[in-house]
C-alpha cells in the first residue's frame, strides 16, 4: 500500500482509539520550553513534542511543568484533531444551468461583443 493522504474513516478510526494506543503510534520529543516561568522553565525538559506516525501530525504543549501532564495534553490534543478531519466529505451532485441563466450569459456575451466591435481603427 502507497502512503496515500489519510481518508476521514482513518482520523474517525484514530479518534476512537485511547490516548494510549495513540501514544504507542508517536514519536515524543522532550525540549526546553520557550516564555515566561523563569529558571524553572529553563531548567526541565517539560515541554513535548509528539508526532503521530502514520498521520504525519504534531501537536505541541508546554502549558504544565510536568512533563507528564504535557504528554497527556499533546495525546488530547492530537485525538481533537482526528475527530475534526473525521467529518466525511459531503456529496457532491451535478446541477445544470437553468434555461434563463443560459439566456441571460448570451444576451450578455452579445452586449459586450457589440461594444468590443465598435473599437475599430478612426480613418481619417
Amino acid at each position: 500500500m502507497d502512503h496515500d493522504e489519510p481518508t476521514y474513516r482513518d482520523y474517525a478510526r484514530w479518534a476512537r482509539m485511547s490516548l494510549e494506543d495513540i501514544a504507542r503510534d508517536c514519536d515524543v520529543q522532550a525540549f526546553c520550553a520557550s516564555g515566561p516561568g523563569g529558571q524553572c522553565v529553563n531548567t526541565t525538559d517539560s515541554a513535548v513534542r509528539m508526532t503521530h506516525v502514520p498521520s504525519g501530525m504534531t501537536a505541541t504543549s508546554r502549558e504544565s511543568r510536568s512533563q507528564f501532564r504535557n504528554r497527556q495534553l499533546c495525546l488530547q490534543k492530537l485525538r481533537d484533531r482526528f475527530a475534526r478531519e473525521a467529518v466525511p466529505p459531503k456529496a457532491r451532485r451535478a446541477t445544470k444551468a437553468t434555461r434563463a441563466s443560459k439566456e441571460r450569459r448570451l444576451a450578455q456575451k452579445r452586449r459586450r461583443s457589440q461594444t468590443k466591435a465598435q473599437r475599430g481603427r478612426v480613418d481619417e
